[in-house]
């Protein structure tokens, strides 16, 4: 199914935004040089990518926070992005262990990840909390990529109930604190998360495509999109619905190749690049 030839509105600026967003997490799997090897090799790919720098594709990765200002630089010379993992609430102040949103802009960083469920399971974070980072990020000019998902497998209108819930418990929270911005929802049903395979396309299709409707329905948000991760990889940009704006990324990412393959779906998706061209999954080197 292709997207329409223009889903996403200019921004206030009167800018365009991208019509595809790919994005990685690379979690805590890879060491400081292994993260910059593959920084490297994946600017190789984003450089010779030609729908990453036209824009239609937005690029980006999020690295462990001592990589992140190497990372950006690299990145950046590509066309592509890098951004935080986590960020705390405060901007400064005597927070031990933590990285501000301010540290993250200064260094390079363009996104901050907030509310996924792993920071929810292991650390207790809730929606207050998440709020409170996201403000974070809006107000040091990074973009939030926030991360809903139910906890089991349900029906799609289930989930689209619970992460509507979600949603708006973090964007009011957020909004109560100061103006808000473009955001990127990332749908991580969680039961989907590390399994062997994601969520079926139809049952992600129909999901994202009521969490988008809801979320670009919120003021300041027209510009927002939702992106599906769990489990994604190569192969399943192309099976879903014109609502899902992109993937986000997890340890089928970690082959840069993978990430080669998935710009070229999203590319052929959009009718940037024949269907035919592409290699089968799995081809290259």
């Amino acid at each position: 199914m292709s997207l329409p030839a223009n889903p996403a509105a200019p921004n206030a600026a009167g800018l365009t935004q991208p019509r595809a967003i790919i994005g990685v997490s690379l979690k805590m799997y890879f060491g400081y040089e292994r993260t910059l090897d593959w920084c490297r090799d994946v600017a190789e790919v984003a450089s010779a990518h030609p729908a990453v720098r036209s824009g239609d594709i937005e690029l980006f990765a999020l690295p462990a926070h001592p990589v992140l200002p190497e990372c950006a630089r690299i990145l950046s010379a590509s066309g592509a992005a890098a951004g935080a993992q986590d960020i705390f609430w405060e901007d400064e102040g005597a927070f031990t262990g933590e990285v501000s949103g301010k540290m993250v802009a200064e260094t390079g960083g363009r996104y901050a990840e907030v509310g996924h469920a792993e920071r929810r399971r292991i650390f207790g974070e809730d929606d207050d909390v998440i709020g409170l980072k996201t403000a974070a990020a809006y107000r040091n000019g990074l973009t939030p990529v926030l991360c809903v998902g139910e906890p089991e497998r349900g029906t799609a209108a289930d989930a689209i109930k619970h992460c509507i819930r979600e949603l708006d418990g973090v964007l009011n929270r957020a909004g109560s604190l100061g103006s808000t911005g473009r955001t990127i929802v990332a749908y991580e049903p969680q039961w989907a998360i590390g399994a062997a395979e994601p969520a079926s396309p139809e049952f992600i299709s129909e999901v994202i495509t009521g969490l988008d409707a809801h979320l670009r329905s919120r003021p300041g948000q027209e510009c927002s999109r939702v992106i599906y991760g769990g489990s994604a990889g190569p192969g399943l940009i192309s099976q879903l619905g014109p609502a899902v704006a992109g993937l986000f990324l997890g340890r089928f990412a970690h082959n840069p190749s993978a990430v080669r393959d998935i710009l070229d779906e999203a590319a052929a998706r959009l009718g940037l690049l024949e269907p035919a061209l592409l290699a089968p999954v799995g081809g290259r080197a």
